[in-house]
């Protein structure tokens, strides 16, 4: 069976969609030495080049994985800054092959929880709107807010983009003149969060992504530090988006008994019982 060029160069972790269509543009991919072109589909036969390296397409080969980082303010989203300000990636653990794909982005002002996956296929399913994936925030505001506007933030909000709106709006505690929620949406458009706030008059002052879909910012992962998913997170997570997840096959087991090379017996290699 056959599949789109850009797709196959996504699930093997080169890239999003989206990036691997420039790349495509610019002439960086080859089919079996011919430059590609939008709109080519490749089979497990074909032989793809980026950059002139071979890749793998096959997915059973290739590394499913997804880490949640904890990012904090002051770091940007980007690879690489012309500002020379610190980014996510240089936090990252370091991969043997592919490259670590940032689901979604928090701008510069935005701590939390990011999602990063060395699989281009989930990414693109996980932040294309119609997957609808949960993100939650929590929020601090400035000055009181009162139910009518708590009411009229669930429902359409006319923004320069369009309409938007919070799915859910729960109060979560504060003092003094500072307030926080926890909002909830669908979608991740700029700054989509502040401007809702904004809209009705209020100052964020604190912005925290809490959730991404079922995935929760633990409290043990520190900032600038990230953890892997568990089975169980990945297993939900690919279901989500109507993918499968393919379980790593167990690694050997590295036992401390070794064949004594003088007999059939196995010795064991750990502190010896034997009375002095």
């Amino acid at each position: 069976m056959d599949e789109k060029l850009q797709k196959v160069l996504a699930r093997a972790g080169i890239g999003s969609r989206r990036e691997m269509e420039r790349w495509i543009e610019q002439g960086r991919v080859k089919v079996n030495d011919q430059v590609a072109s939008i709109g080519d589909r490749v089979s497990d036969s074909d032989k793809i080049k980026v950059d002139n390296k071979f890749i793998t397409q096959h997915r059973s080969q290739v590394q499913q994985r997804v880490i949640a980082y904890h990012k904090p303010v002051g770091e940007v989203c980007t690879r690489d800054d012309p500002e020379g300000r610190t980014t996510i990636f240089e936090n990252l653990p370091k991969l043997k092959s592919g490259r670590w794909i940032s689901i979604g982005r928090l701008d510069l002002n935005t701590s939390g929880l990011l999602l990063l996956t060395t699989d281009g296929e989930l990414a693109n399913k996980l932040m294309h709107p119609s997957s609808e994936i949960e993100r939650e925030y929590a929020v601090r505001i400035l000055g009181e807010v009162s139910p009518e506007i708590l009411k009229e933030l669930t429902t359409n909000v006319p923004l320069d983009d369009g309409d938007a709106h919070f799915t859910d709006v729960k109060a979560a505690g504060g003092q003094g003149a500072n307030h926080w929620y926890h909002v909830t949406l669908k979608e991740g458009r700029n700054r989509e969060v502040r401007r809702l706030w904004e809209y009705f008059g209020f100052a964020v002052s604190r912005l925290m992504r809490i959730r991404y879909g079922n995935i929760t910012l633990e409290r043990r992962i520190r900032l600038s530090k990230s953890e892997d998913l568990t089975e169980k997170q990945m297993i939900e997570l690919y279901q989500s988006v109507g993918l499968n997840y393919i379980v790593p096959a167990p690694k050997k087991d590295k036992s401390r008994f070794k064949p004594n090379q003088n007999s059939n017996r196995s010795v064991y290699k750990g502190k010896s019982n034997k009375r002095k």
